[in-house]
């Protein structure tokens, strides 16, 4: 097999992942949506088209949802020439079409692209990423948001994620109906109320399950764009060096996490919760007690952390993978690279 084929081999597999995962969501809500319409006796063609139409018009309008909540504002042709020529040469590299280019007016470091196709999808950076993180750090998160055009992962996304939001609605919804018709004791009623309670308990289920595949596609996502960055740029240590400051810089924001988090490289509320446990066990990872974890010590602190039971579990909910788990992968990379065995049909060989 030549160099292509084994490249396009090891992206089919997350290909495959993605396609399992949809079949896995789609699957577990005809199932859901099958009861429903059991429960209230009502025609199965209803509740799929009703579901198609929410489907779509989360495709249609996510994109100005982003933008608006998100208040990114699009550069204009030579407002930032570096910025501009970057993206423009990892983009030819890639073979994808140059992105739209924004800025957000937030100072955490960050970015995150967003669409509905790879000719118009938008790549937007944070103000705190450019006055943050070095040139070759950008580069490297550049790289990593190109990857996900390159996936597609941000349609995928955008249409999957749709069906636990529905199951949850549905939840509060009838949940909410079944309260507020309690107050009859007329027996058609108290049928009608049961009936609600099993909808409502049955839709959080299926939101639970629904939510767990998604969010395992979107950790495995983003070690493809992590894999990708490092092939595009050639430099692994890049992203690592940018991964590690993004998820400092995150812990330390006092912003309510933001709900379009799946988009972005680093995950605020994952960010948190990491840098948090790591410094309640500060003075146990101080080796040499100076009162400061330097970046080996910081380093044996987030592989300790990833392999406890608890993390494991709490990660199961997490939009992003591990900070240590994702520069683990760089660093395999970057090993790779440097023995001069690293070829391009290998850029998701270590994922």
């Amino acid at each position: 097999m030549d160099i292509v084929g084994k490249l396009l081999a090891r992206l089919a597999e997350l290909k495959l992942a993605m396609g399992t995962s949809i079949f896995l969501v789609a699957f577990i809500f005809a199932i859901f949506l099958s009861a429903i319409m059991l429960i209230i006796q009502l025609p199965l063609a209803y509740a799929v088209i009703g579901t198609i139409i929410f489907i779509l018009l989360q495709y249609l309008i996510g994109p100005a949802v982003v933008r608006s909540s998100t208040r990114l504002r699009y550069l204009n042709h030579g407002e930032n020439p570096w910025l501009e020529s970057t993206v423009k040469e990892l983009a030819d590299k890639s073979g994808i079409p140059m992105p739209k280019l924004a800025t957000v007016p937030d100072k955490t470091p960050n970015a995150f692209v967003f669409g509905r196709t790879a000719g118009d999808a938008t790549l937007a950076v944070h103000e705190g990423l450019l006055t943050n993180l070095n040139e070759d750090e950008v580069k490297g998160v550049i790289g990593h948001e190109l990857g996900h055009i390159k996936h597609r992962d941000y349609v995928v996304m955008t249409v999957l994620s749709a069906l636990p939001l529905l199951a949850y609605l549905i939840a509060r919804g009838t949940w909410e109906a079944a309260r507020w018709s309690g107050s009859s004791r007329e027996k058609e009623e108290g049928s009608m109320r049961a009936a609600l309670f099993a909808i409502g308990v049955i839709s959080y289920i299926v939101y639970i399950i629904s939510l767990l595949c998604v969010m395992r596609l979107s950790r495995l996502r983003e070690h493809y764009a992590d894999a990708y960055s490092a092939y595009v740029t050639s430099s692994p240590r890049s992203l690592q060096s940018a991964l590690a400051k993004i998820t400092y810089g995150l812990s330390l924001s006092s912003k309510p996490t933001s709900g379009a988090r799946a988009f972005y490289i680093g995950d605020p509320a994952m960010a948190k919760q990491e840098v948090q446990q790591i410094m309640e066990k500060k003075q146990e990872y101080d080796l040499d007690k100076d009162g400061v974890l330097d970046e080996r010590e910081l380093e044996l602190a987030m592989e300790k952390e990833a392999k406890s039971a608890w993390s494991k579990i709490n990660t199961w909910f997490s939009t992003h993978p591990p900070t240590f788990k994702r520069i683990l992968l760089l660093h395999e990379i970057e090993g790779e690279m440097e023995s001069g065995r690293y070829t391009s049909d290998r850029v998701y060989a270590h994922v």
